[in-house]
C-alpha cells in the first residue's frame, strides 16, 4: 500500500492506494477538486461541498454509461477506485457531522 496526499477544496487528505496507482488517484483528486472549485464555497460547509462534487461526478458517470454499448465506459479499476474514494468521503463526512 501507498499513501497519496490529495488537495481538495483547500484541504489536504491522505488516501491509501495500491502501489503504482498513485498518479491515478492524484488525477481523481484533481477531478474532485475541480468540481469543488466549480461549486464555490459560499454558504456550504466542507461535507456539503464534497457531497455535491460527488453527486456531479456520479451524474456524469451515469450519463456516460447511459450512452449505449458503443460509448466509452470507465475501466473497471476506475470504478473501484471511485467507490473506494466515495466510501472514504462518506466516512469523513460522518466523522465531521458527529
Amino acid at each position: 500500500m501507498s499513501n497519496v496526499t490529495l488537495q481538495i477544496g483547500g484541504r489536504s487528505y491522505i488516501v491509501a492506494c495500491a502501489e503504482g496507482e498513485e498518479a491515478h488517484v492524484e488525477a481523481l483528486g484533481l477531478l474532485i477538486d475541480g468540481k469543488v472549485r466549480d461549486l464555490g464555497t459560499s454558504g456550504h460547509n466542507e461535507v456539503r461541498l464534497l457531497l455535491f462534487a460527488a453527486l456531479l461526478l456520479a451524474d456524469e458517470l451515469h450519463e456516460v454509461r447511459g450512452k449505449g454499448a458503443g460509448a466509452a465506459t470507465p475501466a473497471p479499476d476506475h470504478a473501484e477506485t471511485l467507490e473506494m474514494l466515495a466510501g472514504r468521503l462518506e466516512k469523513y463526512a460522518t466523522s465531521l457531522e458527529g
